[in-house]
């Protein structure tokens, strides 16, 4: 894999538009005195983002497949806490529909670039060989 930023990669693209969803839908008036809910759903949210950041910039493929494994969990935290938000009338219908729709997109996203990491990874060897020219 050539990208070299973050900020290139698609799935932290669709990571970020869904935390702005997020952030847009907590700005809600049942929102404002459930705190608890509030603060657990935007921060499943920027977990996402954060992982997917975090794995790119590990040292190894296997770190980064770990940490995008902790960003797909996030998407399904998120999508039970709209599940609550929901039930308890902070969102509209249409609103839940749009979030677990951009969470969905987003973890199917983190399941390519999973399928990607895993085919590609080079068996491990005995000894790394580090050549230093001076």
């Amino acid at each position: 894999m050539n990208i070299e930023r973050f900020e290139d990669l698609e799935a932290w693209q669709a990571a970020r538009g869904l935390t702005n969803l997020v952030y847009d839908m907590t700005q809600g008036h049942g929102f404002g005195r459930d705190y608890r809910l509030r603060d657990q759903i935007t921060g499943a949210s920027i977990s996402i983002m954060n992982n997917i950041a975090e794995g790119l910039t590990s040292q190894s493929d296997s770190e980064f497949i770990r940490f995008l494994r902790y960003s797909r969990r996030s998407t399904a935290e998120l999508q039970t806490c709209l599940y609550v938000a929901l039930d308890r009338q902070y969102i509209a219908e249409e609103s839940f529909k749009a979030g677990y729709e951009q969470a969905e997109r987003t973890r199917q996203i983190i399941d390519g670039l999973l399928r990607y990491l895993r085919r590609s990874r080079r068996p491990r060897r005995s000894k790394r060989v580090i050549s230093v020219t001076g």
